[in-house]
Protein backbone atom coordinates (compact mmCIF):
# COMPACT_ATOMS: atom_id res chain seq x y z
CA UNK A 1 0.00 0.00 0.00
CA UNK A 2 1.21 3.75 -0.83
CA UNK A 3 2.48 5.88 1.83
CA UNK A 4 2.07 9.59 2.63
CA UNK A 5 5.01 11.47 3.47
CA UNK A 6 3.95 11.82 6.86
CA UNK A 7 4.82 8.35 7.33
CA UNK A 8 8.03 7.11 5.78
CA UNK A 9 9.81 8.20 8.53
CA UNK A 10 7.15 6.01 10.59
CA UNK A 11 8.44 3.13 8.52
CA UNK A 12 12.14 3.48 8.72
CA UNK A 13 14.10 2.51 11.96
CA UNK A 14 17.85 3.24 12.46
CA UNK A 15 20.16 1.83 15.11
CA UNK A 16 23.03 4.02 15.97
CA UNK A 17 24.43 1.71 17.47
CA UNK A 18 24.33 -0.84 14.62
CA UNK A 19 27.81 -1.87 12.96
CA UNK A 20 26.16 -0.77 9.41
CA UNK A 21 26.34 2.46 9.78
CA UNK A 22 23.03 5.44 9.81
CA UNK A 23 23.96 5.52 5.76
CA UNK A 24 23.38 2.32 5.17
CA UNK A 25 20.54 1.40 6.94
CA UNK A 26 18.44 3.75 5.50
CA UNK A 27 19.61 2.93 1.91
CA UNK A 28 18.43 -0.41 2.20
CA UNK A 29 15.31 0.66 4.00
CA UNK A 30 14.35 2.87 1.49
CA UNK A 31 15.51 0.34 -1.59
CA UNK A 32 13.02 -1.96 0.06
CA UNK A 33 10.00 0.19 0.33
CA UNK A 34 10.51 0.99 -3.34
CA UNK A 35 11.18 -3.00 -4.36
CA UNK A 36 8.30 -3.70 -2.39
CA UNK A 37 5.80 -1.03 -4.04
CA UNK A 38 5.27 0.99 -0.97
CA UNK A 39 6.87 4.32 -2.81
CA UNK A 40 5.44 4.08 -6.56
CA UNK A 41 7.00 5.24 -9.68
CA UNK A 42 6.69 8.65 -9.98
CA UNK A 43 6.46 9.32 -6.02
CA UNK A 44 8.56 12.57 -4.84
CA UNK A 45 10.34 11.37 -1.40
CA UNK A 46 10.15 14.09 1.26
CA UNK A 47 13.38 16.43 0.87
CA UNK A 48 17.00 16.18 2.48
CA UNK A 49 16.27 18.69 5.44
CA UNK A 50 12.55 17.15 6.28
CA UNK A 51 13.64 13.81 6.22
CA UNK A 52 16.37 14.29 8.55
CA UNK A 53 14.70 16.30 10.48
CA UNK A 54 12.06 13.41 11.38
CA UNK A 55 14.74 10.70 11.53
CA UNK A 56 16.68 12.86 13.89
CA UNK A 57 19.88 12.84 11.42
CA UNK A 58 22.13 14.83 9.67
CA UNK A 59 21.18 15.91 6.50
CA UNK A 60 24.10 14.80 5.19
CA UNK A 61 23.27 11.30 5.95
CA UNK A 62 20.08 11.83 4.40
CA UNK A 63 21.81 13.10 1.26
CA UNK A 64 24.08 9.95 0.93
CA UNK A 65 21.54 8.03 1.09
CA UNK A 66 19.71 9.43 -1.70
CA UNK A 67 22.84 9.79 -3.88
CA UNK A 68 23.60 5.73 -3.47
CA UNK A 69 19.67 5.22 -4.61
CA UNK A 70 20.18 7.48 -7.42
CA UNK A 71 23.61 5.90 -8.52
CA UNK A 72 21.46 2.11 -8.90
CA UNK A 73 18.48 4.05 -10.66
CA UNK A 74 16.08 3.46 -7.88
CA UNK A 75 15.38 7.52 -7.96
CA UNK A 76 16.18 10.57 -9.80
CA UNK A 77 17.46 13.82 -8.28
CA UNK A 78 18.95 16.66 -9.47
CA UNK A 79 19.80 20.04 -7.34
CA UNK A 80 17.08 21.84 -5.41
CA UNK A 81 14.50 19.47 -6.60
CA UNK A 82 13.02 16.08 -4.20
CA UNK A 83 14.08 12.91 -5.56
CA UNK A 84 11.34 11.07 -7.44
CA UNK A 85 11.15 7.12 -7.24
CA UNK A 86 11.92 5.72 -11.05
CA UNK A 87 11.30 1.94 -10.57
CA UNK A 88 7.74 -0.10 -10.15
CA UNK A 89 8.82 -2.54 -7.75
CA UNK A 90 5.56 -4.85 -8.65
CA UNK A 91 6.30 -5.44 -12.13
CA UNK A 92 9.83 -5.61 -11.05
CA UNK A 93 9.22 -8.62 -8.92
CA UNK A 94 7.04 -10.45 -11.17
CA UNK A 95 9.53 -9.81 -13.68
CA UNK A 96 11.74 -11.67 -11.73
CA UNK A 97 9.51 -14.21 -10.21
CA UNK A 98 8.64 -15.20 -14.69
CA UNK A 99 13.21 -15.42 -14.89
CA UNK A 100 13.62 -17.62 -11.64
CA UNK A 101 10.58 -19.97 -12.86
CA UNK A 102 12.32 -20.62 -16.62
CA UNK A 103 15.80 -20.52 -14.52
CA UNK A 104 13.87 -24.08 -13.23
CA UNK A 105 14.09 -26.05 -16.37
CA UNK A 106 16.26 -27.70 -18.17
CA UNK A 107 20.04 -26.14 -18.35
CA UNK A 108 21.60 -25.86 -21.62
CA UNK A 109 25.88 -26.68 -20.74
CA UNK A 110 28.52 -26.19 -23.11
CA UNK A 111 30.00 -29.89 -24.56
CA UNK A 112 32.60 -28.90 -22.35
CA UNK A 113 30.89 -28.51 -18.81
CA UNK A 114 28.43 -31.14 -19.58
CA UNK A 115 31.58 -34.07 -20.34
CA UNK A 116 33.32 -32.82 -17.24
CA UNK A 117 30.11 -33.40 -15.37
CA UNK A 118 29.67 -37.00 -16.42
CA UNK A 119 33.18 -37.64 -15.83
CA UNK A 120 32.49 -38.20 -11.81
CA UNK A 121 35.69 -36.10 -10.85
CA UNK A 122 36.49 -34.17 -8.85
CA UNK A 123 35.47 -36.83 -5.76
CA UNK A 124 33.58 -35.42 -3.07
CA UNK A 125 34.64 -35.87 0.22
CA UNK A 126 32.51 -34.61 2.48
CA UNK A 127 33.13 -34.14 6.18
CA UNK A 128 35.92 -34.91 8.48
CA UNK A 129 39.07 -36.63 7.44
CA UNK A 130 38.93 -40.42 7.63
CA UNK A 131 41.96 -42.87 7.71
CA UNK A 132 43.20 -44.45 5.24
CA UNK A 133 42.13 -42.11 2.38
CA UNK A 134 44.84 -42.08 -0.23
CA UNK A 135 46.65 -39.32 -2.13
CA UNK A 136 47.28 -37.40 0.87
CA UNK A 137 50.98 -36.88 3.07
CA UNK A 138 50.78 -35.81 6.58
CA UNK A 139 50.43 -32.04 6.81
CA UNK A 140 50.49 -32.63 10.48
CA UNK A 141 54.20 -32.96 9.84
CA UNK A 142 55.31 -29.83 7.78
CA UNK A 143 57.34 -27.73 9.29
CA UNK A 144 54.74 -24.83 9.33
CA UNK A 145 56.85 -22.22 11.53
CA UNK A 146 59.49 -22.05 8.86
CA UNK A 147 57.30 -21.87 6.03
CA UNK A 148 55.34 -18.61 7.74
CA UNK A 149 58.91 -17.20 7.88
CA UNK A 150 59.66 -17.46 4.49
CA UNK A 151 56.13 -16.19 3.31
CA UNK A 152 55.96 -13.66 6.05
CA UNK A 153 59.45 -12.22 4.39
CA UNK A 154 57.77 -12.60 0.62
CA UNK A 155 54.86 -10.85 1.61
CA UNK A 156 56.81 -7.92 3.26
CA UNK A 157 58.93 -7.27 0.04
CA UNK A 158 55.70 -7.65 -2.53
CA UNK A 159 55.59 -4.41 -3.84
CA UNK A 160 58.56 -4.55 -5.32
CA UNK A 161 57.33 -7.46 -8.06
CA UNK A 162 54.10 -6.07 -8.57
CA UNK A 163 54.61 -5.86 -12.24
CA UNK A 164 56.63 -8.92 -12.46
CA UNK A 165 55.94 -12.26 -14.15
CA UNK A 166 53.63 -14.79 -13.56
CA UNK A 167 56.05 -17.28 -13.26
CA UNK A 168 58.61 -16.16 -11.05
CA UNK A 169 62.42 -16.30 -12.19
CA UNK A 170 63.56 -17.41 -8.74
CA UNK A 171 61.67 -20.18 -8.11
CA UNK A 172 61.70 -21.55 -11.78
CA UNK A 173 66.03 -21.85 -11.52
CA UNK A 174 64.77 -23.57 -7.99
CA UNK A 175 63.22 -26.15 -9.50
CA UNK A 176 65.08 -26.55 -12.82
CA UNK A 177 68.54 -27.69 -10.44
CA UNK A 178 66.21 -29.21 -7.92
CA UNK A 179 64.46 -31.89 -10.81
CA UNK A 180 67.51 -32.03 -12.77
CA UNK A 181 69.52 -33.35 -9.55
CA UNK A 182 66.66 -35.63 -8.22
CA UNK A 183 64.80 -36.73 -11.07
CA UNK A 184 67.03 -35.94 -14.04
CA UNK A 185 65.23 -33.69 -15.81
CA UNK A 186 66.72 -31.60 -18.43
CA UNK A 187 65.10 -28.23 -18.86
CA UNK A 188 66.12 -24.63 -18.74
CA UNK A 189 64.43 -22.35 -16.04
CA UNK A 190 62.44 -20.82 -18.85
CA UNK A 191 60.65 -24.11 -19.73
CA UNK A 192 58.97 -24.39 -16.41
CA UNK A 193 55.36 -23.10 -15.53
CA UNK A 194 53.84 -22.55 -12.23
CA UNK A 195 50.48 -23.41 -11.78
CA UNK A 196 47.91 -23.44 -8.85
CA UNK A 197 47.85 -27.66 -9.47
CA UNK A 198 49.04 -30.28 -11.46
CA UNK A 199 45.42 -31.00 -12.35
CA UNK A 200 45.85 -26.97 -13.85
CA UNK A 201 48.97 -28.29 -15.85
CA UNK A 202 46.68 -30.72 -17.48
CA UNK A 203 43.83 -28.38 -18.12
CA UNK A 204 46.23 -26.27 -19.62
CA UNK A 205 47.97 -29.17 -21.96
CA UNK A 206 44.48 -29.97 -22.69
CA UNK A 207 43.02 -26.72 -24.00
CA UNK A 208 46.31 -26.11 -25.75
CA UNK A 209 46.79 -29.31 -27.81
CA UNK A 210 43.57 -31.09 -27.97
CA UNK A 211 41.14 -30.67 -30.78
CA UNK A 212 37.80 -32.91 -30.81
CA UNK A 213 37.96 -36.38 -31.54
CA UNK A 214 41.70 -36.60 -31.07
CA UNK A 215 42.85 -39.49 -29.96
CA UNK A 216 44.28 -39.89 -26.45
CA UNK A 217 45.58 -43.20 -24.67
CA UNK A 218 45.35 -42.94 -20.97
CA UNK A 219 46.34 -45.86 -18.20
CA UNK A 220 43.33 -48.41 -17.02
CA UNK A 221 42.96 -48.01 -14.23
CA UNK A 222 44.19 -44.80 -13.70
CA UNK A 223 44.23 -41.48 -12.68
CA UNK A 224 40.43 -39.52 -13.47
CA UNK A 225 41.36 -36.09 -13.15
CA UNK A 226 43.27 -36.66 -16.65
CA UNK A 227 40.83 -38.22 -18.27
CA UNK A 228 38.41 -35.66 -17.57
CA UNK A 229 40.61 -32.78 -18.60
CA UNK A 230 41.28 -34.45 -21.58
CA UNK A 231 37.91 -35.45 -22.33
CA UNK A 232 36.10 -32.38 -21.25
CA UNK A 233 38.38 -31.13 -24.15
CA UNK A 234 36.75 -33.40 -27.02
CA UNK A 235 39.04 -36.64 -27.35
CA UNK A 236 38.29 -40.10 -27.64
CA UNK A 237 40.14 -41.82 -24.92
CA UNK A 238 41.62 -45.09 -24.93
CA UNK A 239 41.97 -46.95 -22.35
CA UNK A 240 45.31 -48.74 -21.75
CA UNK A 241 45.99 -52.33 -19.87
CA UNK A 242 48.39 -52.56 -17.45
CA UNK A 243 51.30 -55.07 -16.64
CA UNK A 244 53.68 -55.24 -13.84
CA UNK A 245 55.74 -52.74 -15.52
CA UNK A 246 52.68 -50.45 -15.90
CA UNK A 247 51.26 -49.26 -19.11
CA UNK A 248 51.85 -51.41 -21.88
CA UNK A 249 52.91 -50.08 -25.51
CA UNK A 250 50.43 -50.75 -28.03
CA UNK A 251 51.51 -50.55 -31.38
CA UNK A 252 48.60 -51.90 -33.35
CA UNK A 253 46.46 -49.40 -32.85
CA UNK A 254 48.13 -46.05 -34.29
CA UNK A 255 49.38 -43.05 -32.99
CA UNK A 256 47.32 -40.82 -30.80
CA UNK A 257 47.62 -37.59 -30.61
CA UNK A 258 48.93 -37.93 -26.69
CA UNK A 259 50.06 -40.47 -24.19
CA UNK A 260 48.94 -39.74 -20.72
CA UNK A 261 51.09 -42.26 -18.16
CA UNK A 262 52.55 -42.27 -14.54
CA UNK A 263 55.75 -43.68 -14.95
CA UNK A 264 57.34 -43.96 -11.46
CA UNK A 265 54.66 -44.46 -9.42
CA UNK A 266 51.76 -45.80 -12.07
CA UNK A 267 48.22 -44.16 -10.15
CA UNK A 268 46.29 -46.43 -8.14
CA UNK A 269 48.84 -49.18 -8.24
CA UNK A 270 52.37 -47.78 -7.62
CA UNK A 271 54.01 -49.88 -10.61
CA UNK A 272 57.33 -48.78 -11.71
CA UNK A 273 57.90 -48.19 -15.73
CA UNK A 274 61.12 -49.52 -16.38
CA UNK A 275 63.71 -48.06 -18.44
CA UNK A 276 63.28 -49.68 -21.65
CA UNK A 277 59.61 -49.50 -21.34
CA UNK A 278 59.93 -46.08 -21.34
CA UNK A 279 62.45 -46.31 -24.26
CA UNK A 280 59.93 -47.76 -26.06
CA UNK A 281 57.19 -45.57 -25.82
CA UNK A 282 59.83 -42.37 -26.65
CA UNK A 283 60.53 -44.32 -30.05
CA UNK A 284 56.76 -44.90 -30.88
CA UNK A 285 56.37 -41.59 -30.56
CA UNK A 286 56.97 -38.50 -32.69
CA UNK A 287 57.63 -35.22 -32.69
CA UNK A 288 54.69 -32.57 -33.32
CA UNK A 289 52.34 -36.12 -33.63
CA UNK A 290 52.37 -37.86 -30.46
CA UNK A 291 52.96 -36.18 -27.58
CA UNK A 292 53.67 -37.46 -23.85
CA UNK A 293 52.44 -36.40 -20.66
CA UNK A 294 54.30 -37.96 -17.40
CA UNK A 295 52.43 -36.68 -14.24
CA UNK A 296 54.95 -37.43 -11.67
CA UNK A 297 52.48 -36.67 -8.63
CA UNK A 298 54.74 -38.26 -6.00
CA UNK A 299 58.26 -38.90 -7.47
CA UNK A 300 59.83 -37.50 -4.24
CA UNK A 301 58.76 -40.72 -2.49
CA UNK A 302 60.99 -43.82 -3.24
CA UNK A 303 61.86 -46.06 -1.18
CA UNK A 304 63.23 -49.49 -2.24
CA UNK A 305 65.93 -48.00 -4.33
CA UNK A 306 66.77 -45.14 -6.34
CA UNK A 307 64.19 -44.12 -8.41
CA UNK A 308 64.56 -44.94 -12.16
CA UNK A 309 65.04 -41.27 -13.90
CA UNK A 310 62.31 -39.16 -15.63
CA UNK A 311 61.00 -39.91 -18.80
CA UNK A 312 61.22 -36.42 -19.68
CA UNK A 313 65.66 -36.83 -18.98
CA UNK A 314 65.41 -38.96 -21.62
CA UNK A 315 63.48 -37.19 -24.23
CA UNK A 316 66.12 -35.39 -26.68
CA UNK A 317 63.22 -34.15 -29.66
CA UNK A 318 60.94 -32.00 -26.76
CA UNK A 319 58.19 -34.44 -27.10
CA UNK A 320 57.59 -34.90 -23.26
CA UNK A 321 55.97 -33.00 -20.80
CA UNK A 322 56.49 -33.33 -17.45
CA UNK A 323 54.02 -32.38 -14.46
CA UNK A 324 54.51 -32.53 -10.81
CA UNK A 325 52.90 -30.50 -7.26
CA UNK A 326 53.96 -29.58 -4.19
CA UNK A 327 50.83 -30.76 -2.42
CA UNK A 328 51.96 -33.89 -1.71
CA UNK A 329 55.23 -33.28 -0.31
CA UNK A 330 54.32 -30.38 1.30
CA UNK A 331 50.66 -29.33 2.30
CA UNK A 332 47.34 -29.90 -0.20
CA UNK A 333 46.49 -26.14 0.66
CA UNK A 334 49.81 -24.21 -0.40
CA UNK A 335 47.91 -25.31 -4.16
CA UNK A 336 51.27 -24.64 -6.48
CA UNK A 337 52.20 -27.40 -9.42
CA UNK A 338 54.30 -26.76 -12.29
CA UNK A 339 54.72 -28.08 -15.75
CA UNK A 340 58.30 -28.09 -17.93
CA UNK A 341 56.83 -27.83 -21.28
CA UNK A 342 59.21 -28.71 -24.36
CA UNK A 343 60.57 -25.35 -25.26
CA UNK A 344 58.67 -25.19 -28.84
CA UNK A 345 55.38 -24.54 -27.15
CA UNK A 346 56.70 -22.52 -23.97
CA UNK A 347 55.89 -19.08 -25.70
CA UNK A 348 51.97 -20.65 -26.64
CA UNK A 349 51.32 -22.16 -23.12
CA UNK A 350 52.35 -18.54 -21.14
CA UNK A 351 49.54 -16.96 -23.48
CA UNK A 352 47.19 -19.48 -22.58
CA UNK A 353 48.17 -20.00 -18.52
CA UNK A 354 47.24 -15.96 -18.62
CA UNK A 355 44.30 -16.10 -20.56
CA UNK A 356 42.71 -19.00 -18.81
CA UNK A 357 43.68 -17.62 -15.82
CA UNK A 358 45.71 -20.19 -14.06
CA UNK A 359 48.25 -18.16 -12.16
CA UNK A 360 49.79 -18.58 -8.99
CA UNK A 361 49.95 -15.84 -5.78
CA UNK A 362 53.46 -14.36 -6.64
CA UNK A 363 54.14 -14.31 -3.09
CA UNK A 364 53.79 -18.09 -2.38
CA UNK A 365 55.88 -18.21 -5.29
CA UNK A 366 58.71 -16.38 -4.08
CA UNK A 367 58.15 -17.83 -0.37
CA UNK A 368 58.78 -21.34 -1.90
CA UNK A 369 62.05 -20.57 -3.60
CA UNK A 370 63.62 -19.27 -0.22
CA UNK A 371 62.33 -22.44 1.36
CA UNK A 372 64.06 -24.56 -1.72
CA UNK A 373 67.02 -22.48 -1.39
CA UNK A 374 67.80 -22.59 2.19
CA UNK A 375 67.84 -26.37 2.04
CA UNK A 376 64.27 -26.74 4.03
CA UNK A 377 62.51 -28.64 1.17
CA UNK A 378 65.08 -31.13 1.06
CA UNK A 379 65.36 -31.87 4.90
CA UNK A 380 61.37 -31.92 5.33
CA UNK A 381 61.52 -34.81 2.08
CA UNK A 382 64.43 -36.58 3.47
CA UNK A 383 62.30 -36.97 6.93
CA UNK A 384 59.06 -37.88 4.80
CA UNK A 385 60.95 -40.54 3.24
CA UNK A 386 61.51 -42.04 6.21
CA UNK A 387 58.60 -41.96 7.89
CA UNK A 388 56.27 -42.57 5.06
CA UNK A 389 58.63 -45.93 4.31
CA UNK A 390 57.79 -47.18 7.93
CA UNK A 391 54.75 -46.32 7.75
CA UNK A 392 53.74 -48.24 4.17
CA UNK A 393 55.58 -51.19 5.75
CA UNK A 394 53.35 -50.91 8.97
CA UNK A 395 50.16 -51.20 6.81
CA UNK A 396 51.37 -53.90 4.67
CA UNK A 397 52.00 -56.11 8.03
CA UNK A 398 48.97 -55.02 9.37
CA UNK A 399 47.41 -55.92 6.30
CA UNK A 400 49.06 -59.31 6.25
CA UNK A 401 48.04 -59.80 9.95
CA UNK A 402 44.38 -59.12 9.60
CA UNK A 403 43.33 -59.52 6.51
CA UNK A 404 45.40 -61.61 4.68
CA UNK A 405 42.78 -64.29 3.70
CA UNK A 406 40.97 -61.61 2.30
CA UNK A 407 43.06 -58.98 0.41
CA UNK A 408 46.09 -59.46 -1.56
CA UNK A 409 48.19 -56.42 -0.98
CA UNK A 410 50.68 -55.17 -4.21
CA UNK A 411 53.50 -53.23 -2.24
CA UNK A 412 55.06 -50.35 -3.96
CA UNK A 413 58.29 -49.49 -4.47
CA UNK A 414 57.41 -45.64 -3.34
CA UNK A 415 54.23 -42.82 -2.93
CA UNK A 416 51.90 -42.61 -0.47
CA UNK A 417 49.37 -45.34 -1.31
CA UNK A 418 49.08 -49.24 -2.29
CA UNK A 419 46.46 -51.32 -3.97
CA UNK A 420 45.08 -54.25 -1.80
CA UNK A 421 42.99 -56.77 -4.34
CA UNK A 422 39.86 -58.53 -2.67
CA UNK A 423 40.73 -61.97 -3.27
CA UNK A 424 37.06 -63.14 -3.60
CA UNK A 425 34.11 -61.49 -5.16
CA UNK A 426 33.98 -58.09 -6.90
CA UNK A 427 32.09 -55.94 -4.77
CA UNK A 428 35.10 -53.78 -4.07
CA UNK A 429 32.13 -50.48 -4.38
CA UNK A 430 29.95 -51.81 -1.78
CA UNK A 431 32.74 -52.65 0.64
CA UNK A 432 34.03 -49.31 0.66
CA UNK A 433 30.34 -47.86 1.42
CA UNK A 434 30.83 -50.25 4.74
CA UNK A 435 34.18 -49.42 5.40
CA UNK A 436 32.96 -45.50 5.03
CA UNK A 437 30.06 -45.86 7.23
CA UNK A 438 32.82 -47.65 9.86
CA UNK A 439 34.86 -44.62 9.88
CA UNK A 440 37.52 -45.91 7.38
CA UNK A 441 38.15 -43.87 3.83
CA UNK A 442 39.05 -45.25 1.00
CA UNK A 443 38.53 -45.92 -2.64
CA UNK A 444 37.23 -49.00 -4.88
CA UNK A 445 39.68 -49.94 -7.62
CA UNK A 446 37.35 -50.46 -9.67
CA UNK A 447 35.81 -46.36 -9.80
CA UNK A 448 39.27 -45.58 -11.24
CA UNK A 449 38.64 -48.02 -14.66
CA UNK A 450 37.76 -46.36 -17.73
CA UNK A 451 35.76 -48.80 -19.30
CA UNK A 452 34.47 -52.49 -17.51
CA UNK A 453 36.65 -52.85 -14.73
CA UNK A 454 39.03 -55.86 -14.53
CA UNK A 455 40.76 -55.50 -11.12
CA UNK A 456 38.78 -55.09 -7.57
CA UNK A 457 40.56 -53.90 -4.68
CA UNK A 458 40.80 -51.10 -2.27
CA UNK A 459 43.16 -48.03 -2.55
CA UNK A 460 44.45 -47.35 0.75
CA UNK A 461 46.41 -44.29 1.87
CA UNK A 462 49.49 -44.64 4.33
CA UNK A 463 51.51 -41.92 4.37
CA UNK A 464 49.13 -38.99 5.90
CA UNK A 465 48.66 -41.93 9.00
CA UNK A 466 50.14 -42.28 11.94
CA UNK A 467 51.10 -46.12 12.91
CA UNK A 468 48.41 -45.98 15.66
CA UNK A 469 46.12 -44.87 13.08
CA UNK A 470 46.46 -47.00 10.55
CA UNK A 471 46.50 -49.87 13.17
CA UNK A 472 43.43 -49.06 14.30
CA UNK A 473 41.93 -48.70 10.50
CA UNK A 474 43.00 -52.26 9.72
CA UNK A 475 41.11 -53.73 12.91
CA UNK A 476 38.34 -51.97 11.62
CA UNK A 477 38.60 -52.85 8.32
CA UNK A 478 38.84 -56.57 9.30
CA UNK A 479 35.65 -55.80 11.43
CA UNK A 480 33.54 -55.14 8.53
CA UNK A 481 34.79 -57.66 6.35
Amino acid sequence: MPVSDTTISALIELKRTDAEGLVAQLTSQLRGLIAAGRLGKGRMLPSSRRLASDLGVSRNTVTYAFEQLAAEGYVAASHGRRPVVMIDGHERIERGAVAAGERVGKLRLSPWATKLQQAGWPMSYRGQLKPLRPGLGDFREFPNEVWARCLRRSAMHAGRRELGPVNRLRLREALAHYLATSRDVRATAGQIMILPSAQAALTLIAATLISPGDNVWVEDPGYPGAAAAFQASGARLTGIRLDEQGMQQMPGLGAPRLIFMTPTHQHPTGRLMSLARRTEFLAASRPGRTWIVEDDYDGEFHYDSRPVPALQGLDAHGRVFYVGTFSKAMRSDIRLGYLVAPAALVSTLEIAQQHMGLIAASHVQEALAEFIDDGHFLAHLRRMRRLYHARRDHLVEELQRHLGGMLSVEVPPGGIQLVARLKRGRADQAAVRRLVAAGVETRALSSLALGRPSDHGLLLGFAAWRESEISAAVRTMASCF
